[in-house]
Order: C-alpha cells, then structure tokens, then sequence
C-alpha cells in the first residue's frame, strides 16, 4: 500500500481544525486523486479491446468512479466555503514520479501500457490497510506516514470538531445526483462524512466487505485483484469463505497491448513530427478538460457545462486510441504524455 507523510495534515488539528488548513487538505485530497486517473488512462488506453476487453472495462469503471471522487471533495471544499484548484501547471502530476502527498516506502508511479507489473502498482495504489482474505499488511512506524484511508478519516474527524457551523448556507457550487450519480450534495456534518465514507469504501471496501457501500459493484482493490487472479469475485453459497476468486474468467492477452512508450514526453517527439503533433493536441485537450472541471466545481455546476467535460473526454478516449494503435500510420504508435499545454497547437502562439 502507499503511504502518505503525515505532514500532508499540517494544520489540520484534531482538537481545533482551522478552515484554511482543512482548505489545503481538501485540495490536496483533490490533487491526490486526480494523479491516478492519467496511470489507469493510459493502461486502458494501451489494451487492444478486442483482446482484453475485460480488464479495459475493469479500469474504465474505476475511472469513472475517480472522477466522483474528485467530485466528492470538491463538494466538502465548496460546502465549507473553500475554492477547488483544479488545473493549472502545478496540479498536473509529472510522470516517473509518486503520488502528491509525498508518498512513502518508494512508489514510483510510471505511465505506462497494461502489463502485469502496472497492476501491481495500482494494487498498491489502492489496498486498504488489511486486505480481506490476504495477510496483514506490514506494519509501518504509524507516527511519520498515514495510509489514505487514515487521511481520508482525519479529515472526516476534523469535520465533525468543526461542527455544522462551519458549512455556508445554502450549500454554494455543488455538483448533485442530477449530474453524477452517487455525488452527495454537502451542507452539513452528516453529508460531508457521507462524502468521505464514498470516497473510502469505493477505494478500500469496509474492514468486512469488499463491496462499496454506494455503488454497484466491489471497491477499486478487489476489482484489480479479479485481473490478478484472472476470475471475477463472487459471494460463496455456502458463506464459507464469504467471497472467493472464481467467477468469470479474465484472461490478458500480452499481444493485445499496444507496443507504445513508457513515461512519454512531448519533447521526445522531433517537432514537426506527427507525434508531436498528436502529443500535442492531446495534451492541449487533456488540459482543457481540467480547465472546464474547474468551471464545474466553481459555480457552474449545469449539465451544459457537464457536458463540456464529458465532451473533452471522449475527445481525449478518440486522440488516445488513434495515437496508440497506430492510426493513421500503424508504424508509428504514440504514447500521449498527460502533460500541461494551455495554448492550442493549431494557433499562431502556439
């Protein structure tokens, strides 16, 4: 599992927790899980869907279910009066590198194509602190690093101190159920935790299930684990184990992933190339779809701004997969690089 330094709650003091730093962690909350959406991307991305359309699926639903939660803690900041930073050079996360909130124990998160080693990482990405039906996890010195599902419970602790006084009324730039099902529209406690609750036990499962709570379906860890022992997790008839590995078959077919970089960079593209070209246009699209998020999450929570977003991404899903399978030339593969570009490519100032 990773583990993030403790300093990531700075000032966010169990006893007297202060809105601003409560603003900084949410952010930061924000930033965290946005990092993991470009890995799962450009895996999904890499798969030949014709040949390992199971696992493509697996990684699109936990996508999509990122994406609530960087909804989620949106809503938490707005509902407190904060201000989500979504965009910009700085929150786009660079690649080798780990996750924001100096992670612990040597994750070093690549982007990368599916392959058996990049699911080992995002198991570590997302394994809650005791694995159901695995050993313990290893015990780390608990007084310099916290998992994220300890961030997670500090943040829904210094909620409660702060106490319902602290949320603006009415709520301000929330996102609801009628644009994303499963948000939580927040304006109390109660709907803040709930937030919270989401956002852990659709990434860890509970200490008895490895089902979500909300949602359809097993928490992130489990689901990646069905690709690790290549069969679906199902419930036992008989309740003994509860669960087991042996539903469906999920096999992966190594030809059916395209031979594309590891850790690409628009610099090591020759300019004038049609790779950098494609890089570009990509990454111009990947940075306006932050951009029209952040209109989301500040006050402009309508389903034609929704839209935008979902708009950008299925631009992005059509770049990426042209880029990586070859078209329109299946001699040469690009690996999109998730990089910052706030100037489209086909301007004068570009």
């Amino acid at each position: 599992m990773i583990r993030l330094q403790r300093s990531t709650l700075k000032g966010l003091r169990s006893d007297q927790p202060s809105l601003p730093a409560m603003y900084a962690v949410l952010n930061q909350a924000i930033e965290l899980e946005h990092a993991t959406i470009p890995l799962y991307l450009y895996a999904m991305y890499s798969l030949d869907p014709t040949r390992n359309k199971a696992i493509s699926d697996i990684l699109f639903s936990v996508v999509m279910e990122e994406m609530l939660h960087m909804t989620l803690a949106s809503n938490v900041l707005n509902a407190l009066g904060g201000t989500p930073a979504i965009g910009g050079q700085y929150f786009v996360p660079t690649y080798p590198g780990p996750l924001p909130g100096g992670v612990e124990h040597g994750l070093t998160c690549n982007l990368a194509p599916f392959s058996p080693a990049q699911l080992d990482t995002f198991l570590d990405i997302e394994q809650p602190e005791d694995p159901l039906n695995f050993p313990t996890a290893q015990a780390f010195a608990l007084d310099t690093s916290i998992t994220i599902g300890e961030f997670y419970d500090a943040i829904s602790t210094a909620i409660g101190v702060l106490g319902d006084g602290a949320f603006v009324n009415p709520p301000r730039n929330q996102v609801g159920p009628n644009l994303m099902q499963e948000a939580v529209i927040v304006h109390n406690v109660a709907t803040a935790q709930q937030a919270i609750r989401t956002i852990v036990e659709q990434g860890e499962g509970t200490s008895t299930s490895p089902e979500e709570v909300v949602g359809d379906g097993f928490a992130h860890y489990y689901r990646f684990m069905q690709i690790k022992n290549g069969r679906t997790l199902v419930k036992n008839p008989s309740g003994n184990p509860a669960y087991s590995y042996s539903g469906e078959p999920i096999s992966f077919d190594p030809s059916g992933v395209y031979a594309v970089p590891t850790n690409p960079k628009l610099a090591n593209y020759p300019p004038g190339s049609a790779q950098r070209l494609a890089s570009n246009n990509f990454n111009y699209t990947y940075t306006s779809l932050l951009s029209a998020l952040n209109t989301l999450f500040n006050g402009t929570a309508t389903s034609a701004q929704l839209n935008i977003a979902i708009g950008l991404m299925m631009s992005l899903k059509g770049q990426a997969k042209a880029m990586m399978s070859g078209i329109p030339n299946p001699a040469v593969l690009t690996g999109p690089s998730f990089e910052y570009q706030p100037v489209d490519p086909g301007s004068a100032a570009a």
